[in-house]
């Protein structure tokens, strides 16, 4: 489990085939142990083995490269890394749990005041899971949803998000990860539940 506040940034070193290597800040790497649970970009996964020095490697199956944007990561791309929560940590964020639903498009990017407003389009299942002023997980980042179409839904990027992840990267018509709150779906799936019941 993960709580959407992104800590450090990384780099794509390397890229072969399902395997990705990347480079990050010691003190990141130090955390992580073979086995261990890492988010990148949102996803959750899988350290491949001890770290060494700067450097951690994962693997992908094939579910990640369809319902995700870790197949289009190319070299010396930046991610957003955080690393799994602990009973310690504080919730700033939302429970993020790295299971991606789906990828969005970044339909626009404008400059507001000290922030910017991304506005994403989403596929038409996952707007029931989407309220105003709720959370959203976007590459891995614990945000607010603004205001919700049919078809999309709008966010504000504060400077300090804008400069600390890899959001300063992107561009209009780029893909993006989206987790929706989890609890939506719990919800959801317990009244269905008890409607079959009856």
């Amino acid at each position: 489990m993960f709580t959407g506040i992104i800590t450090h940034l990384g780099k794509v070193q390397k890229k072969e085939k399902a395997v990705f290597t990347f480079t990050t800040d010691d003190s990141f790497v130090q955390k992580l142990e073979g086995g261990t649970s890492v988010s990148v970009n949102g996803v959750c996964l899988t350290i491949l083995e001890k770290p060494r020095q700067n450097v951690f490697s994962i693997e992908i199956m094939p579910e990640t490269q369809q319902k995700t944007t870790m197949s289009s990561l190319k070299e010396n791309d930046i991610v957003n890394l955080e690393l799994p929560a602990t009973p310690n940590t504080f919730l700033s964020g939302h429970i993020v749990q790295g299971h991606v639903d789906a990828t969005a498009q970044i339909k626009d990017i404008q400059k507001t005041g000290n922030s910017y407003l991304f506005t994403i389009t989403i596929l038409t299942t996952l707007n029931k899971y989407i309220v105003e002023k709720g959370s959203i997980t976007l590459n891995g980042i614990s945000l607010t949803v603004i205001t919700i179409g049919k078809d999309f839904f709008t966010v504000g990027i504060i400077p300090h998000t804008w400069k600390n992840t890899m959001l300063h990267t992107v561009k209009k018509g780029d893909f993006v990860n989206i987790e929706v709150d989890v609890l939506a779906k719990y919800v959801e799936r317990l009244i269905i539940a008890s409607q079959k019941l009856w």
